[in-house]
């Protein structure tokens, strides 16, 4: 079973990807694993604080995944798996591609400020190029009505 890959951040913009994932994956058969990159500076203190920090940001994560997956079995029947990882994004995306060759598709929402798409959409589509999945961006400002009509 293909996989698609989808960010999980405090960002609005996972939120379209996140949906967009499970609408993809329910109308092909696919299963979905969400990704949450634990950045290491937040843990540039001592090394019980870095430890707490570590375990809040962890259950923080699981609580967020929680909602996402109840809404995922109960409306889709997909049963999204959570994957959390210590390190830079951008590395630690890569890295959970290699290292799952069910992965074949990345999916990440676009910011909508004038900001630009945000970092992770920036980053990656330089180098889309070599990456080894094609990438789905997802806009911020899609409609769930609309994402339905085209997942």
């Amino acid at each position: 079973m293909r996989k698609f890959l989808v960010v999980l951040d405090d960002s609005r913009e996972c939120l379209n990807a996140i949906r967009f994932a499970a609408l993809r994956a329910a109308h092909t058969g696919g299963g979905v694993t969400i990704l949450s990159v634990i950045p290491p500076e937040e843990f540039q203190h001592w090394i019980g604080v870095a430890d707490l920090m570590r375990e809040e940001a962890r259950e923080r994560i699981e609580a967020h995944f929680e909602v996402f997956a109840k809404w995922m079995r109960d409306k889709h029947a997909i049963q999204p798996e959570l994957v959390i990882r210590e390190g830079q994004p951008v590395d630690e995306i890569l890295a959970q591609i290699a290292e799952d060759p069910k992965i074949a598709i990345l999916v990440l929402g676009a910011g909508e400020d004038r900001n630009g798409p945000g970092p992770l959409v920036t980053q990656l589509s330089r180098n889309s190029g070599a990456l080894p999945v094609p990438i789905t961006i997802v806009p911020g400002t899609m409609s769930k009505e609309r994402m339905e009509m085209i997942a």
